[in-house]
């Protein structure tokens, strides 16, 4: 694998990160450009490229840079990979069409209330705490079967996948390897795993989206 580089514009970037992807799986893994606290012109720099998964932290930050732009791609995939507040469900649901951060039944309910609201039906990821990190997001791996089962039997969520954030201390693989051995027990398809460091190595473990930052855009602008 060749690491994109700064001297790299934004779409020569893109292009060597989907060849990378290409060359470690089939089908190739979907690119998801994190575009948070990006700048205006970068993220219309890679929409120019062809770019259209997009991968934001924060609602309220995602809701200022797409609620108007949005409507000039119809063919764009919002998908919020940050941690979200239950009192921001009603506003994720409006918004994204993928939210990758389930993890605890108080959610569940908020996003099923948002739904009934809203009108709208987003996919559901669950994101997995694979290394039972403390300070981290997700649900645990003793208690994913039953969230999963209270997200789709009890309140009709459609969850559609797994996501993981392996800790930054430990080889990622084997995070990716058994978040893939959990979705497949599970009989879901859609794995979320690998960042910029490592988005390579977690296609080749099985990842149908990977979430690249830094390694797309550059260093963030200040």
């Amino acid at each position: 694998m060749t690491s994109p580089t700064t001297e790299f514009s934004i779409s020569q970037r893109r292009a060597q990160i989907l060849a990378d992807l290409k060359a470690a799986s089939n089908p190739t893994a979907t690119l998801v450009a994190v575009s948070k606290r990006q700048s205006e012109a970068r993220v219309q720099d890679i929409l120019d490229a062809g770019q259209r998964v997009f991968g934001e932290n924060r609602v309220q930050e995602a809701q200022g840079r797409w609620a108007d732009l949005r409507n000039n791609y119809a063919d764009l995939e919002l998908r919020l990979i940050g941690g979200l507040q239950s009192n921001k469900a009603e506003d994720a649901v409006a918004l994204f069409d993928v939210i990758e951060t389930l993890d605890r039944p108080k959610l569940v309910k908020a996003l099923s209330v948002a739904m009934e609201k809203t009108g709208k039906t987003p996919d559901f990821l669950i994101q997995v705490n694979t290394g039972n990190e403390a300070q981290k997001s997700g649900v645990s791996l003793g208690k994913l079967d039953d969230l999963y089962q209270f997200a789709t039997q009890e309140h009709a969520l459609n969850v559609t996948g797994l996501m993981c954030i392996p800790p930054a201390d430990e080889p990622a693989g084997p995070h990716f390897a058994l978040l893939a051995k959990r979705a497949a027990g599970l009989g879901l398809s859609v794995l979320s795993m690998g960042m910029s460091s490592d988005y390579a190595l977690a296609a080749a473990f099985g990842a149908t989206h990977v979430r690249v930052g830094t390694a797309l855009f550059g260093p963030r602008e200040e």
